[in-house]
């Protein structure tokens, strides 16, 4: 019964999806659904992507947590347009609840969408947001291992963002190591390292893959 339960809620998630999908075509609107283990950094690396991107790209954000507007609040600074969804104890988005908000955002208006899913390696995973494309953020103060373990979010995503990598001096983690686990998921995982503290270390590889991946969008 319970298989019969999950099976039809996939279902019904992926016919919304695929509506989804349709409207983001149609808008000409990348989609991109971040996902990752609580405190790996979407939030941040949010701010920083629109606070340097903010010049040359239109961008929105669907914030996904389990109660609080607090992540809205700081990528709202940035001026782009957000809107909360809290799941109230719900362990991901799904694509119902970005149906629901969606019509609060001027798509036409809009390059890229980045939906900031809660805070999760397994369950978000599952259900489809209508995204172009999964991305993945492990950050260095997390287990090399997790691409080995939660292999799941590895395959399906297109990028994997090895994040903080300021911290490598200060913490076990081997880089290598890690994306040799995440590319025995997925041979084509992107690995790009990246910081979102000072300079911005490996940010200008992750904003050349956000241009290339619109640019294939409106191909």
């Amino acid at each position: 019964m319970e298989i019969e339960v999950g099976r039809s809620l996939l279902e019904g998630n992926e016919r919304r999806a695929a509506e989804l999908v349709g409207i983001f075509r149609e808008a000409g609107v990348l989609a991109l659904n971040l996902i990752s283990s609580p405190g790996a950094g979407k939030t941040s690396l949010l701010e920083r992507t629109l606070k340097d991107l903010a010049p040359e790209l239109r961008m929105a954000v669907i914030e996904g947590d389990l109660q609080t507007d607090n992540d809205a609040r700081r990528v709202a600074a940035s001026g782009a347009r957000v809107e909360q969804i809290n799941t109230y104890g719900g362990c991901h988005l799904d694509a119902a609840q970005i149906h629901e908000v969606l019509p609060r955002f001027d798509l036409r208006g809009t390059d890229i969408l980045f939906i900031e899913n809660v805070g999760n390696l397994v369950c978000p995973v599952e259900f489809h947001c209508g995204e172009d494309h999964k991305v993945a953020l492990l950050s260095v103060a997390e287990g090399d291992d997790k691409p080995e373990k939660y292999p799941l979010l590895f395959h399906l995503a297109s990028v994997l963002l090895l994040n903080k990598i300021d911290l490598l001096p200060y913490v076990d983690f081997d880089p290598l190591r890690a994306e040799r686990f995440a590319k025995a998921a997925n041979q084509g995982l992107r690995v790009l390292p990246v910081s979102c503290r000072g300079e911005g270390q490996g940010l200008a590889a992750w904003y050349d893959w956000l241009r290339e991946a619109l640019r294939d969008k409106r191909r």
